[in-house]
């Protein structure tokens, strides 16, 4: 699995496999799921990551 993010653009991207995208999928407005020919999950993309939460991955202002 690889993770990137794009500061300017506020875009998370989970990579999870390196199999060809043949289909995508909006879940919602922010969240985009790409799946691979056998119905595995390639990648999972969030706009917005930090308005919504999901960035940073590891918060480190909890106390």
């Amino acid at each position: 699995m690889r993770t990137t993010y794009d500061e300017a653009d506020d875009i998370l991207t989970l990579h999870l496999s390196e199999k060809p995208i043949v289909s995508e999928r909006s879940q919602d407005w922010n969240t985009h799921v790409s799946y691979a020919e056998d119905g595995t999950i390639v990648e999972v993309v969030i706009l917005e990551a930090s308005k919504q939460g999901a960035w940073p991955l590891l918060r480190t202002d909890v106390a």
